[in-house]
């Protein structure tokens, strides 16, 4: 008796041991699902389009991230091989290569080795990345000449332009793209000896503060001007009620990853884009 005792209690702690697993990883793609869809919400496209549980995004060409499918539910279409001809025929028809953003939550699952089967390259190895903005420690800024719009200016996007470069077709785009809207939105220029010598944007959500297109001067590169304004931008979203911060970067991206792996930033989940031209 006292075995079959034993044995129950070990099966029970086993069972929620299990059950803690469980939980803590439905959690984990909880977080996961929501800041993809924070993804989305910060960096708009021109026009979406609802399909089955996917959401086609264009914005005339402007960035993979706005001109991609985003999988987001499995829907109801039993053909997919129909359901991705019919993103590909509006993406053809912009003259514009489809698409599709993929993360391991993508959906249906095995979406990815569909794709590929269909001719889709794999491009732009990328992961999302987080760093809470309680927990950890953030030290104060020591180049202290940022300049900070809550709309995009013309001035901003000169300087973005300088450093990007973006084009004049580009440019017109991004005005349409972050014209005011809903989202509490920081438009960061770091100037030194009077010339902006990096940029970048802050974005605010459900106490999120997402970084976007951080640049900086290519001649200026490893002084640390980068983490200058990447100190300001997160003081300027904790200040805002944001309580974490997340950001997108290549995997390649070697010395991005450094620079986010010094400030405390650590890897959520993966994603890419697959791409097939007509």
């Amino acid at each position: 008796m006292y075995i079959y005792s034993y044995d129950l209690r070990r099966i029970t702690v086993r069972r929620r041991q299990a059950s803690n697993r469980s939980a803590r990883e439905k959690g984990g793609r909880r977080v996961r699902e929501r800041i993809e869809q924070l993804t989305l919400n910060a960096w708009p496209a021109l026009q979406q389009i609802l399909y089955d549980g996917w959401v086609i995004r264009m914005a005339d060409g402007y960035t993979k991230r706005a001109n991609s499918v985003q999988p987001l539910q499995a829907g109801s279409i039993p053909d997919l091989r129909e359901k991705v001809g019919y993103c590909e025929d509006l993406y053809h028809a912009a003259g514009l290569p489809a698409i599709f953003k993929l993360t391991p939550f993508a959906a249906p699952a095995g979406l990815d080795r569909r794709l590929d089967d269909y001719g889709y390259a794999v491009q732009d190895l990328s992961v999302v990345k987080t760093r809470s903005l309680t927990a950890q420690a953030l030290p104060e800024p020591e180049l202290r000449d940022v300049r900070i719009e809550s709309e995009l200016s013309a001035a901003w996007l000169a300087a973005a332009s300088s450093l990007l470069p973006l084009n004049e077709r580009q440019q017109a785009t991004a005005s349409r793209m972050f014209a005011p809207g809903c989202l509490r939105k920081g438009f960061f220029a770091l100037h030194w000896e009077g010339a902006p010598v990096a940029c970048g944007i802050g974005v605010i959500e459900d106490g999120f503060v997402g970084l976007y297109d951080i640049v900086t001067d290519p001649k200026l590169r490893n002084r640390g001007i980068a983490e200058q304004l990447l100190l300001h931008v997160l003081k300027w979203g904790r200040d805002r009620g944001a309580i974490a911060s997340y950001l997108q970067v290549v995997q390649d991206n070697a010395p991005a990853q450094r620079l986010y792996a010094k400030l405390g930033y650590e890897e959520l989940y993966p994603y890419w884009y697959r791409v097939r031209w007509p």
